[in-house]
């Protein structure tokens, strides 16, 4: 057998077949029918059969118990981590890596370099595929983990590697293509570093990663990331150059799609907004693959508002003044919406965009904004009746930002209520709803 710790059980629904045979929170699932639990995915793919030997640990004895369950009945187990043997962490030294780039004194998790294909397979996150063994392959075969989300970041071997900062990282090409053979889809995307895997590396990266499809569904280009703590020689997209990689993106769309009635090939919206470039419209987007990658975040914002104008049109709302807080980016887009709000339906709307400090004012994404960024930018300003805040700025789960700040904390701060929102939409059905945001 595998060594595995096996998974901590933090809850079991009541009234399920695991609550039923008598496991509760704090027991550790240590295996089932003989196969030793590696993380969640073990757990899913192994209780899926009809018969279960179920083998635990409590209390430090390992006992066993036998279930028989129905095909579409789940066993009510939660566990505390998503991997029962330790996260998988990054062997590459990436010159941009935005880990490596944070300040110093935040949260001990937001400094782990993590680099693990399960999470690819569970949550979306992006992965190299550097370091995954024999084992890992034919896993992935065998228990069809699919869709995996992956950098590519270049097709070349050579500016990889330099990209990735790991003289030894292996030939994507190669493993994309036995991914291929083993079934797996493949959400990809290419970080651009100015001047090294940009121009005509992006090319051919682009040409050899499409030649590719179906396996590689979809691929997006985002800029790359920078803040003020880099210590190397790493610049963020300019203007010219996010125009310059918005047309080579259309060109090459036009010529090499794939045999797919989608775009396959999408810009990160920051794109669009460095080179001042309209938002291409809705069905330009297909699906939300690549919405982890800020794909298409603008035009439903855009969309939204305009499905929100229809929802309010002839609703008068009670007279008020509410301040939006956003990003730098998207600051301009966002006051434009705002500003029809206001012209139509009579309600006084400030916009402010909140510098931010914490990464330095190159980083103008919403995101990444902290409580303390947005108490800097705001504090001493008659903020109206209601403050909004971007969703994106906490932690989902948690409600937290960044920095460490609850709503509670920048409520009592900024002396306002606040309610955080994701879209202008949401701002006006609450408006239209009369409903009290925190801190009434």
């Amino acid at each position: 057998m595998r060594k595995t710790n096996g998974g901590l059980i933090c809850a079991v629904k009541p009234a399920s077949l695991a609550a039923q045979a008598g496991l509760r929170p704090g027991d550790r699932l240590l295996a089932i029918n003989n196969q030793p639990l590696r993380d969640i995915i073990d757990y899913r793919y192994y209780s899926a059969e009809e018969h279960l030997e179920l083998s635990y640990e409590r209390e430090g004895t390992t006992q066993s118990l036998a279930l028989i369950r129905d095909y579409d009945s789940d066993l009510g187990i939660e566990f505390s981590e998503l991997v029962f043997d330790g996260m998988r962490l990054c062997r590459n030294r990436c010159p941009f890596c935005f880990v490596d780039q944070m300040p110093r004194g935040l949260r001990p998790s937001l400094y782990i370099h993590d680099d693990d294909y399960r999470y690819s397979f569970l949550l979306g996150n992006y992965v190299t595929l550097t370091n995954l063994t024999e084992d890992d392959w034919q896993r992935i075969g065998e228990q069809g983990l699919s869709p995996l989300y992956v950098s590519i970041h270049a097709a070349d071997l050579a500016n990889r590697r330099r990209v990735l900062g790991n003289p030894r990282a292996p030939d994507i090409m190669v493993q994309l293509k036995r991914l291929n053979e083993l079934g797996t889809i493949i959400h990809g995307q290419v970080v651009i570093w100015p001047g090294v895997n940009d121009g005509a590396v992006l090319r051919q990266t682009i040409e050899q990663t499409a030649a590719l499809w179906p396996c590689v569904q979809t691929l997006a280009l985002v800029p790359v990331g920078v803040t003020t703590y880099k210590n190397v020689d790493v610049r963020r997209v300019q203007p010219e150059e996010a125009a310059h990689i918005l047309d080579l993106a259309d060109e090459l769309r036009a010529r090499i799609r794939p045999g797919c009635d989608c775009t396959w090939l999408y810009p990160a919206d920051e794109l669009y907004l460095l080179a001042g470039r309209p938002i291409p419209p809705a069905h330009f987007y297909d699906d939300d693959a690549q919405w982890q990658n800020g794909i298409g975040m603008v035009r439903n914002l855009i969309d939204d508002w305009r499905r929100a104008k229809r929802r309010i049109r002839g609703t008068t709302f009670r007279p008020q003044t509410i301040t939006l807080a956003c990003g730098e980016l998207i600051a301009p887009t966002l006051k434009r919406l705002a500003d029809e709000l206001a012209s139509r339906w009579h309600i006084q709307v400030k916009v402010v965009a909140v510098p931010n400090d914490l990464f330095g004012r190159c980083v103008t994404v919403s995101g990444l904004l902290s409580g303390a960024d947005v108490c800097a930018a705001l504090a001493g300003q008659d903020l109206g009746e209601c403050l909004f805040l971007p969703s994106a700025m906490f932690a989902q789960g948690r409600g937290i930002t960044l920095d460490d700040m609850a709503l509670d904390d920048l409520i009592a701060r900024l002396h306002v209520p606040i309610s955080t929102v994701s879209t202008l939409g949401e701002v006006v059905d609450q408006l239209a709803a009369d409903v009290p945001p925190a801190g009434m």
